[in-house]
């Protein structure tokens, strides 16, 4: 939320009122540039092929996990230490810091699962100009080129990646400010202990002492003079910076770093969300780079690279030979530009080079820039995009398994007033017949925004209102922000006081800005005590009200500061031994990571936690789901959350969605319609709006589009099997649920830019309907020889061609791969839980190319037993020569269900003689069906077997 409020001080409610008067879009005013961002303008200024770093290649220690080599700035004879180590997996580690620094630099923790394991590195050659070391896998080798120093990781001849090649290295060291007494007490003693040092060699070598003394003098003087000049280059905003009313101390000066790294042979590279943008990155030159800062940014505009509220540094490259990722691990502010030599050339002008032979080869090379902390970037080798997937997995982790009701319907609104509301809410959606599984409250809930309470006369009887929800197999989401109202009375704030967990003002007392309760303090969630204390009180004896049925959601935790600098934290604040700036974007990791450690401690371990979050970090994904914040009730918002959701899915982050009919202004029923018929096809499935737009529950558009509405949320209920399978699939392997057309057809170059249609997993292609009053959409169905089934009609269509399809405000065009199979529960329920025992529908796709497969997961839904315990189904189902069957994909594992196959449904299928169902005890029952002549389409009725058994049917 970033909008009105009430029952606030008058400071700011005139902040927002400055914020809010005249339209409702970003004041990007309130946001800086590149330019107004000092460290960033700086290594803007750089310039390419003017390196000053060389290696020195004497100092190279070769150990079985690691290089290490240093590196000198000819300019100012400061060192710094490469680190580089070949990593299992087809992933190389490079990592640069400073070699002797006044003070440790920041390094993110946290954010890797492990220690990665390492493989050992050999060389190869070395001589003067470089070195070459073996990286073990398919002939790779990386190229250490001395001066200009340099990396190059080859293949065969062919160079995968180059690091520093064009020069635009830089590590702004830590230094003692020049005007300060410190610097001049370094100086005197510095002086002094050269003077004793002297004396003591004079005594035991006069002469020796003496020739040394020339020399050591002369190069004192040539470094010194160098160094001193370097250092003596303060510019604006290296030692204090101010931007609008707000100035950043800088205590420790200068620190930023940057690193370029260029990619022969790619045109598209995509990632670094959060951007309101498309999937594909576009270049930076002559305009702002990406931004990585967490922001809360009121109706954010769309198509440029502003930041927004959640930063991972992950990059992916992709072209028709490989596909790579870059993981820039690191928490400050980051700008990323992208430039590339095909870059503003026409599709003729590129037709026109091949056609003249041009020898050109494609490159885009990035560039990271970063305030503060070190480098240490990950660069992972594919070479599929499955292999990326599982690389990056390795190091933050996989999307964390949510419970099954997680993944249906949620209704949300900032604010259902009472439990009066609520309970009328619920009630509509029973009256209208459409299912629903969570219930949401915003910040009017609490007893004046005190998070972990109840406001007493709208919600009197909080367990109550919870239990009438389970009666009826529901839940609900309370929010529960990290801005905690300074008041002595109440119980959060005065124990976060008690205990010192509060984050620190740059003069040491407790942090306090302004949000939602009005003043406010922050608690430090890098601190791991203040996490445990955090996570302790979602305990149902702590958070009074509460009950299972009680999920979290956690909001405004980019920290937002309605009157800090960028409507965030002042960089200057202090978290223990670090400052903000080193940590600013992991900051909202923390509270999620906190918030789910509380629901799972409050279980004792046993249940799954489900939580959202807003601000994200490399790693976030291993805590819950996120949403895209304060979209608009607008048709190009409605688009955006196709590439912004795919982003989120190509860097870890499945469970991605965005506000349904939009959280701004008021949507238009053709436009609600259409939102719930592309939200029903994402991860996180979430209704929700602004407090001072209309109502919107599904029923208050009329009928008709209530029916539309309803017909969109069954079509999410009866698919939760097979999302239930992906995300389990996620959990297990990194693969994103959501998926760009190009990750399951990576030499299809139709597919690279493509961001108006997407996949889930590999089997559905779903093309929403985003236009205002649209009439048809052209869906590209990609597979030369693949065919495609309209899941509606069951019409079959042709791989490899754009299909123009007529539409109608029902329509939602779903197209289910050949060679497929999916399971659906047909019979919706009021929830998902009441449709844990109902039977599954088999929908088997053929395909002339491939044999049909599929799988069904199963457990109890919403515990850690799958795991524990090991109980769970997971089946095989496939269908080859005319036999489908279902096989056992996990013999350790044990479950029953109550579940069991209602029909089978194959498309694409011939007319059979007979169909005989085959148990393994040797049982045979003649099944029967129906065959559809017009459509290709055989039923197979009743079955009647359990889902978790072992059967064959045999068409004959």
């Amino acid at each position: 939320m970033a909008a009105f409020i009430v029952r606030m001080g008058p400071v700011l409610m005139l902040w927002l009122a400055v914020c809010v008067s005249g339209s409702w879009a970003v004041d990007r005013g309130n946001f800086k540039t590149c330019d107004q961002s000092t460290f960033c303008k700086r290594q803007r200024a750089l310039k390419p092929g003017q390196s000053p770093y060389r290696a020195l290649l004497e100092t190279l220690e070769l150990t079985n996990t690691k290089l290490t080599l240093q590196l000198i700035n000819d300019n100012n004879k400061v060192r710094l230490l490469l680190e580089l180590y070949r990593l299992q997996g087809n992933m190389t580690r490079v990592k640069i810091n400073e070699l002797k620094p006044l003070k440790p630099r920041f390094e993110v923790p946290d954010v890797l699962i492990n220690d990665p394991p390492t493989e050992p590195l050999s060389l190869l050659s070395q001589d003067e100009n470089g070195m070459v070391l073996s990286l073990g896998a398919d002939s790779q080798r990386l190229i250490v080129s001395a001066k200009p120093f340099r990396l190059d990781i080859m293949e065969g001849r062919e160079v995968l990646l180059s690091l520093n090649s064009r020069g635009l290295l830089a590590f702004e060291h830590l230094r003692i400010r020049k005007d300060t007494s410190l610097y001049q007490i370094k100086t005197k003693v510095n002086s002094m202990w050269e003077n004793i040092k002297w004396v003591f060699s004079s005594l035991a070598d006069p002469e020796g002492a003496e020739k040394k003394e020339e020399t050591d003098a002369a190069s004192e003087q040539t470094e010194g003079e160098e160094a001193t000049k370097e250092d003596e280059k303060v510019e604006d905003g290296m030692w204090e910076e101010t931007f609008k009313s707000h100035t950043d101390s800088k205590p420790n000066g200068p620190t930023s770093i940057s690193l370029d790294f260029s990619l022969p042979g790619v045109e598209h590279v995509y990632g670094i969300p959060e951007h309101a943008d498309t999937l594909k990155l576009k270049t930076t030159d002559g305009g702002e780079p990406y931004r990585l800062y967490n922001l809360d940014v009121f109706q954010y505009e769309l198509f440029n690279p502003m930041a927004l509220y959640g930063a991972i540094p992950v990059m992916l490259s992709h072209s028709p030979q490989r596909t790579m990722g870059l993981f820039w691990l690191n928490a400050a502010e980051t700008w990323v530009d992208i430039s590339s030599n095909t870059a503003g050339k026409t599709v003729f002008g590129q037709m026109l080079d091949y056609v003249q032979g041009s020898s050109e080869t494609p490159q885009t090379d990035v560039r990271w820039i970063s305030e503060s902390g070190i480098i240490d970037v990950f660069i992972m080798l594919g070479p599929t995009p499955t292999d990326v997937f599982a690389q990056y997995a390795s190091l933050t982790g996989t999307q964390a398994f949510p419970p099954l009701a997680a993944l249906a319907y949620h209704q949300c609104r900032w604010n259902y007033n009472d439990q009066e509301d609520v309970a009328a809410v619920d009630q509509g959606f029973d009256q209208h017949d459409i299912p629903y599984d969570f219930i949401w409250l915003d910040i009017e809930h609490a007893d004046g925004k005190r998070y972990f309470t109840w406001d007493p006369h709208k919600f009197p009887q909080p367990k109550e209102m919870l239990q009438g929800l389970e009666d009826k197999r529901r839940k609900m989401v309370a929010i529960v922000d990290p801005h905690i109202k300074v008041d002595n009375s109440y119980k959060i704030h005065s124990e976060i006081r008690s205990r010192g967990f509060y984050i620190k003002n740059k003069d040491g007392g407790d942090y306090e800005g302004w949000c939602w309760p009005g003043n406010s303090g922050y608690p430090d969630f890098t601190n791991p005590e203040m996490r445990a204390w955090w996570a302790s009180m979602f305990a149902y004896d702590q958070y009074e009200g509460s009950r299972e049925n009680l999920y979290t959601w956690n909001d405004m935790n980019e920290p937002s500061v309605f009157n800090g600098p960028e409507v965030t934290m002042h960089k200057d604040a202090v978290h223990g031994n670090w400052e903000h700036r080193d940590l600013h974007n992991i900051y909202g990791l923390y509270v999620q990571m906190a918030t789910a450690e509380g629901l799972i401690q409050r279980s004792g371990g046993v249940e799954r936690p489900f939580v959202l979050t807003r601000a994200f970090f490399a790693g976030s994904q291993r805590y819950g789901a996120v949403w895209t914040g304060d979209n608009a009730a607008e048709w190009d918002h409605l688009k955006i959350t196709i590439p912004m959701c795919l982003s989120l899915g190509l860097v870890g982050v499945s469970f991605c969605g965005a506000d349904v009919g939009g959280f701004f202004k008021s949507p238009s029923p053709e436009l609600l319609v259409r939102w719930y018929q592309t939200g029903a096809y994402q991860p996180f499935f979430r209704a929700h709006a602004h407090l001072d737009t209309p109502r919107r529950e599904p029923w208050l558009f009329g009928p008709e589009n209530t029916a539309l509405i309803r017909e969109a949320v069954r079509q999410r209920y009866a698919l939760l099997p097979y999302w239930y399978q992906l995300f389990y699939h996620a959990h297990r392997t990194g693969q994103p649920v959501m998926r760009a057309l190009w990750v399951e057809y990576p030499q299809d170059t139709a597919t690279f830019s493509m961001d108006d249609q997407f996949l889930l997993g590999r089997d559905l292609l779903v093309h929403p309907v985003t236009e205002e009053g649209a009439r048809g959409v052209t869906a590209y169905l990609p597979g030369n020889g693949e065919v495609w089934f309209d899941v509606h009609t069951f019409q079959k269509h042709n791989g490899g061609q754009n299909l123009y399809i007529p539409v109608t405000m029902s329509s939602i065009p779903v197209f289910q791969r050949g060679g497929s199979i999916i399971p659906r529960k047909v019979r919706v329920r009021r929830s998902s839980s009441c449709m844990e025992h109902d039977p599954y529908t088999l929908y088997v796709a053929l395909s002339p190319k491939r044999f049909a497969q599929g799988e069904l997961y199963i457990d109890d839904g919403h515990t850690f037993s799958y795991e524990k315990q090991k109980e769970f189904i997971y089946r095989r189902l496939a269908f080859a020569n005319n036999t489908l069957s279902s096989r056992n994909l996990a013999p350790g594992s044990q479950f029953t269900t109550l579940s069991w196959i209602e029909k089978i449904v194959i498309l694409g299928a011939s007319k059979p003689s007979k169909v005989t169902l085959k148990m393994p005890d040797g049982k045979e029952s003649q099944l029967e069906f129906d065959f559809d002549a017009s459509m290709s389409v055989l039923t197979l009725r009743k079955p009647g077997v359990n889902a978790g058994v072992d059967w064959t049917v045999v068409l004959q």
